[in-house]
């Protein structure tokens, strides 16, 4: 009892010291006996301790030893620790932080403080993590704890993980070949609506931690997008932001190499979760389905978008493009098969803005609000168009934004030539003289049918005309009368 007594005065008094050397020096000494300190400290609480080899006894990898070293690795604190390893990334100004074999780093969860180090048997040689935590605090957070590092070692997994793109092939033995997926768009560099963007960005993270719900509800964890507008507006592009967003495989499904509707199972049973599966153009594909036999029926398609295959794997996102929507059937389109819409329609002067800030670094110019007038007056082009004039100008803003206006302006100009054009041949009226304005250049062939229409209308009322008129005296001259007689064969011939 005395000697006990003894160590409690003499810890009381060394609590004074340990503060005020702590904030005197940041010497090595003082380090040294920080931890010295520590150790003693740590001597009055009830630890227990806990081995994660690397291998197993049959030299089998452990894998939550894998999964425990890309958390710790991931730790703000890492850099707090005794010793920590730096190493490049792939890009020239990554660095990573990797603790040091033999030395422990610090995590803290749900308040209660743990250590880890990583160890080295003396005996077979293999690695090991070692945890250190509070008996009181094990009996609280030990499983949370453990759960908590496999998530983030899964995110971290997905997050880094080499994305693939998979084919299908028209062959029995191999039904889908990769290929790297190494396609550099991503959701912020896409050129949609603020908001809009905002809006699938939270639907994806939704999306990922929604297994609980989708489970609680009995129903498959699966999403299913339709990407729709015209060519060149971004929709494939978007896809691959998707793609690396969720850092999913993308499996593009080629439908013309899909021989019957078993086969489309087969292609849908040997995708892996976490998987992207597109399919392009699928109005174009149901417009075919209509009009002559195709391999896959539209009872087959309808199955594998939500039929009792499609709930065969899960953690799987659907997404299907079309340039319209209007003439596709009702089935297709239902919830349930098709979840989220989002339309991708031709460039307006808000992503026209975009465009220029991402391709030009402009923000502001000049000729914006001429620019805006020609949209207001019902221009408008595809943002590739737009974007690949912007490329191909870079080095001269202005040069670039003039071009972009010749375009919209020609556009302008086509459009009002059709909704002339079509006037003409509509109402059978119009002026075709040559000379005025553009119009008999750019509606040569209308103007002509127009000027055919004329003259044969005219040529039948003559006819008519001349058949409700009353008998004429035949003249005596009889040369005379069958002269006329032919005239009018003529005429009504």
């Amino acid at each position: 009892m005395v000697r006990f007594m003894g160590v409690v005065y003499f810890i009381l008094f060394l609590i004074p010291v340990f503060y005020v050397l702590r904030f005197l020096s940041k010497t090595s000494l003082l380090h040294m006996l920080l931890k010295s300190w520590q150790s003693l400290i740590d001597r009055f609480h009830v630890y227990q301790f806990y081995k994660v080899p690397q291998f197993n006894h049959n030299f089998q990898e452990n894998q939550l030893y894998r999964k425990i070293s890309l958390y710790l690795n991931s730790l703000p604190n890492i850099e707090d620790s005794d010793f920590t390893n730096l190493f490049s990334g792939s890009k020239s100004n990554d660095i990573f932080f990797q603790h040091d074999n033999n030395h422990s780093v610090g995590d803290t969860f749900l308040s209660a403080k743990v250590s880890w180090t990583n160890e080295k048997s003396d005996v077979d040689g293999i690695r090991s993590y070692v945890l250190r935590i509070k008996k009181t605090d094990k009996r609280r957070v030990f499983r949370q704890y453990f759960q908590h590092i496999l998530t983030v070692s899964d995110e971290i997994e997905q997050r880094n993980k080499e994305i693939k793109l998979y084919m299908n092939l028209a062959t029995e033995n191999e039904r889908w070949r990769s290929v790297p997926f190494t396609h550099p768009a991503t959701l912020d560099s896409v050129v949609m609506d603020t908001e809009l963007k905002n809006k699938v960005r939270s639907d994806l993270e939704q999306f990922l931690k929604s297994k609980q719900y989708y489970h609680r509800l009995g129903r498959v964890w699966k999403r299913s997008f339709l990407l729709y507008g015209p060519s060149g507006t971004g929709k494939t592009s978007f896809v691959a932001a998707m793609a690396r967003f969720l850092s999913y495989d993308v499996y593009d499904i080629d439908m013309s190499k899909v021989v019957d509707d078993s086969d489309l199972k087969m292609l849908l049973l040997q995708t892996k979760s976490k998987s992207l599966i597109v399919v392009e153009d699928l109005d174009r594909y149901l417009t075919e389905n209509t009009t002559r036999s195709t391999a896959v029926s539209l009872s087959g398609l309808l199955n594998f978008m939500d039929g009792i295959v499609s709930s065969c794997g899960e953690e799987r996102v659907l997404v299907f493009t079309m340039n319209g929507k209007d003439h596709v059937d009702g089935l297709v389109m239902r919830p349930g098969r098709i979840d989220v819409h989002i339309h991708f329609p031709l460039c307006d002067f808000s992503a026209f803005k975009s465009l220029a800030n991402t391709y030009l670094g402009v923000k502001e110019h000049k000729l914006f609000p001429q620019v805006e007038e020609i949209f207001q007056s019902g221009g408008s082009l595809s943002p590739a168009v737009i974007g690949e004039i912007m490329i191909s100008n870079r080095s001269s803003p202005s040069r670039a934004l003039k071009s972009v206006i010749s375009a919209l302006q020609t556009d302008v100009d086509n459009k009002t030539t059709v909704k002339v054009a079509q006037a003409l041949t509509s109402s059978g009226s119009g002026r075709s003289e040559e000379g005025e304005g553009g119009s008999t250049v750019f509606c040569r062939e209308s103007v002509h049918t127009v000027r055919e229409f004329r003259k044969l209308y005219g040529l039948l009322r003559l006819g008519s005309r001349r058949k409700e008129e009353p008998p004429v005296p035949l003249p005596l001259d009889r040369s005379s009368s069958e002269k006329e007689g032919s005239r009018h064969e003529r005429i009504i011939v």
